[in-house]
């Protein structure tokens, strides 16, 4: 990404065409979003895995609409020349068509989004196509989907079984012709990502699918080792929760030990 301008959807495209590898990684405030556009990130996804990451709950599904638009808000502040996609929490979108209207312009109006991330199929592909022409620009998702985490039984790849491998490649195509501008691919076997990435123009972005997406994600408390956990498809970049915890340490000893405050940090 060139330093300091904003990439849009149809640049997006030509990175595909080209060739050209998309970067985007998923970050949840001023602070960490900042670093990520410092890097060059070429998008920002404010997942809704800031309900696991930074506020303590078991899965996705319990995070809320203005917990998302607070987030995205925090990333855009930090980020200002980042593109930016808000993902859309559970239930936001399959309630009703005019909810969900009013809450992917909420993303935009509050929280400053460029574009909102839906878990998607073919059943929600007429009301992406409504958002689209509204001048929503849309992600969408497809493979495993952290929002039916419970009808699903738990994390699990998905697209393992011929049936199941063509009804994912329906899944991508409807999105397609419903406007999507690009699509997160996430925990499919490579070779059916790959077919999928072959078989639609706009561009797909893998988590755990392999490397012939046209771009990937991933957490940033998993590649920078902030996280307990790191999942298969995740990998260290760094081992920073080692370095806080020690940081942290020291200064509980020096507090304790009367060492700090010194002079020097004293007026």
């Amino acid at each position: 990404m060139e330093k300091g301008k904003k990439l849009t959807v149809s640049q997006f495209r030509k990175m595909k065409e080209n060739g050209e590898k998309i970067v985007m990684v998923t970050a949840y405030d001023a602070c960490f979003s900042a670093l990520a556009e410092a890097a060059g990130a070429d998008m920002i996804l404010v997942g809704d895995s800031v309900g696991m990451t930074q506020l303590g709950y078991e899965n996705t599904v319990q995070v809320t609409m203005d917990q998302m638009v607070h987030h995205c808000a925090a990333v855009r502040r930090g980020a200002p020349n980042t593109f930016v996609v808000g993902d859309m929490p559970f239930l936001s979108c399959q309630i009703s068509e005019e909810q969900a209207m009013r809450n992917a312009m909420r993303f935009m109006q509050e929280g400053f989004c460029d574009a909102v991330k839906i878990e998607s199929d073919t059943l929600l592909a007429p009301l992406i196509a409504k958002m689209v022409h509204a001048g929503i620009p849309v992600m969408g998702h497809i493979g495993l989907l952290p929002q039916h985490v419970k009808t699903a039984g738990g994390y699990r790849v998905q697209g393992k079984s011929d049936a199941a491998a063509e009804r994912l490649l329906g899944d991508a195509r409807a999105l397609e012709e419903s406007g999507v501008f690009s699509m997160v691919i996430e925990c499919v076997p490579s070779l059916l990502a790959k077919r999928i990435t072959e078989s639609v123009s706009v561009p797909t972005i893998g988590i755990g699918a392999g490397p012939d997406c046209s771009g990937q994600v991933q957490v940033i408390n998993d590649l920078l080792g902030l996280s307990p956990f790191t999942p298969k498809h995740a990998k260290k970049h760094a081992e920073l929760a080692d370095i806080i915890t020690k940081a942290l340490s020291l200064y509980v000893q020096e507090v304790k030990q009367g060492v700090f405050p010194g002079k020097e940090n004293s007026f």
